[in-house]
């Protein structure tokens, strides 16, 4: 299994924040289109940040137990989850939370300039992502933090997914 990084929320708000930052100095988006889950956050500080419109696209790649090392293949939900208007996809900023090898990336972009409701209105589709791995092929526009190796990155919530609800009663009782 690879090293992992252990992320705080302080620094994963930080980190967002200079993503932030680099986005606005370099690249004026019309709207925020967040791959999920893992981009969920991000969408919600920046959207809060730079005011824009939001829209989600519902992909998963990671599945079963010890899969950190593996990327499992990627499913697209059908639609788009949105409130933005058609004409608010002029300038797409696709946001994952990190570019891992690079294919869900590479592989959304492809599906968003097919979408068919949304696909005559993109004129450009710009990338960001928080960190970007040292193997990942692809390159984002904007990543505040490109490391020097590959390891599994658990981000503020991921404990989550090891408790129960029961667990989370009991430890709130």
């Amino acid at each position: 299994m690879a090293d992992k990084l252990i992320i705080s929320f302080e620094e994963y708000t930080k980190i967002v924040e200079k993503l932030a930052i680099e986005i606005h100095k370099e690249y004026q988006p019309t709207v925020l289109v967040g791959i999920m889950r893992g981009a969920a956050p991000i969408i919600d500080i920046l959207s809060r940040i730079l005011k824009l419109p939001t829209a989600y696209i519902v992909i998963q790649s990671y599945s079963g137990k010890g899969m950190e090392d593996n990327q499992g293949k990627l499913m697209f939900a059908r639609e788009i989850s949105s409130l933005a208007k058609n004409e608010d996809f002029s300038k797409v900023l696709l946001v994952d939370d990190l570019s891992d090898t690079g294919l869900t990336l590479n592989k959304s972009i492809e599906w968003l300039k097919n979408y068919e409701t949304t696909k005559d209105f993109i004129k450009e589709v710009k990338t960001a992502c928080l960190w970007k791995k040292k193997s990942s092929k692809f390159e984002p526009d904007f990543c505040p933090i490109k490391l020097e190796s590959d390891p599994w990155i658990v981000q503020p919530t991921e404990h989550y997914e090891e408790l129960s609800i029961k667990e989370i009663i009991e430890k709130n009782e």
